[in-house]
């Protein structure tokens, strides 16, 4: 017998999928639905881009930000684009940053060019070398070694260290061989993805970035699994967003003995409240995308100095705000406005606002004119865009 099965019996590798409530079931297939719909949804290219870059910066923020990092999700954007500057003694934030990114390009290429799905423990250490890479470390701890000492984490007393290295080659055995139907691949994968976060966490099988390396290798199933690229960074996000429940209910797996049904109803809703959240965002941007095409469509053969003012005009108060603008604010609402009215009298503009109203692209309120964007809203709820 290993030490193990005596200080932790609950490292059984199995899961009793009975334990796991209907409503949980619920939630991973809703969860698969999301991201089949994100996976298929059409967008421009810069739009698309913009998208990754926003959902990695919150991952990879999240990721580090559970274990201390101080920016901000601006600041990781910033950073992203090679526009922000940090004094010296705070460059270690941005060196832990780029350690993900790192590690989450790798994955990305193997898992979506390389078609290499398989998950090891060589694999894994690697993951930790990247997460701890260039990093200032107590001199026990070596990145991408498995430890040879005890270690806990809260109250929480971490698997024996001779046990450590069979444990990780165990975990990686099982996931290699778990079973995923292939008409519910996301739904199982989300599952397993859970279930490998949790056993790896309790298994804490390096001297430091374990809960980073857990959330590489969460993110490495879900893209094996079929989750787009920015959806799969959402569960690191939620367990950032809700720290101390995420704490709590890892802390409840060890104390019912290894029963992770509570954990796994917990990331699962999470996810899906936060792919409702990258839907709506989604949606917005195919909404101004129609929009302007619409609207293009309506001046379409138009060539007038009226026309091109009148359609620069609806689309530029669309940008703005969706909110009502008093007409004499007209003129602020962009640079290229401004220059249309400078030398035109107020008549013109009401004139253009009429033409605008007439053509059902524009319309009044008591607080001034908007655009009329929710007429192109055919199925979708508009009061989710008031």
């Amino acid at each position: 017998m290993r030490t193990y099965e005596k200080t932790h019996s609950w490292l059984t590798f199995q899961i009793d999928l009975r334990l796991i409530e209907y409503a949980t079931w619920i939630s991973l297939g809703e969860a698969q639905s999301k991201c089949e719909h994100i996976s298929g949804i059409p967008l421009r290219p810069a739009v698309a881009q913009q998208l990754h870059m926003v959902y990695l910066a919150k991952g990879v923020l999240a990721t580090t930000a559970i274990e201390g990092n101080t920016l901000t999700e601006d600041e990781v954007i910033k950073h992203l684009e090679g526009k922000l500057k940090l004094p010296p003694s705070k460059k270690y934030l941005t060196k832990e940053i780029d350690n993900i990114i790192t590690a989450c390009d790798q994955i990305a290429t193997d898992i979506l060019i390389h078609n290499k799905a398989e998950i090891s423990a060589d694999k894994i250490k690697n993951y930790n070398e990247l997460v701890l890479d260039g990093l200032s470390l107590d001199e026990s701890i070596v990145p991408g070694q498995v430890r040879n000492y005890s270690v806990g984490v809260g109250g929480y007393r971490a698997t024996p260290a001779e046990d450590c290295e069979y444990l990780l080659e165990k975990l990686c055995s099982w996931l290699n061989v778990f079973q995923i139907p292939e008409n519910n691949r996301i739904t199982f994968g989300i599952l397993k993805a859970i279930i490998a976060h949790v056993y790896f966490v309790w298994i804490h099988p390096f001297g430091d970035g374990n809960g980073r390396t857990a959330r590489l290798i969460e993110f490495q199933i879900l893209l094996e699994a079929g989750v787009p690229t920015p959806a799969a960074h959402l569960l690191s996000n939620f367990y950032n967003q809700t720290r101390s429940e995420y704490y709590r209910q890892l802390d409840n797996t060890t104390k019912t003995k290894g029963n992770i049904s509570d954990f796994v109803k917990y990331a699962s809703s999470g996810f899906v409240d936060q792919l409702k959240e990258q839907l709506d965002i989604i949606r917005l941007q195919q909404w101004d995308i129609v929009w302007r095409d619409y609207v293009h469509e309506e001046f379409k053969d138009q060539t007038s100095e009226a026309a091109i003012r009148q359609r620069r005009l609806a689309l530029d108060l669309s940008s703005s705000t969706d909110e009502p603008v008093r007409i004499s604010k007209i003129p602020e609402i962009s640079t290229r406005m401004a220059a249309a009215y400078a030398k035109k009298t107020r008549k013109t503009m009401i004139r253009d606002i009429n033409k605008l109203i007439n053509i059902g692209l524009m319309e009044r309120t008591k607080e001034g004119v908007r655009a009329k964007r929710k007429i192109i809203l055919a199925f979708l709820p508009s009061r989710k865009f008031r």
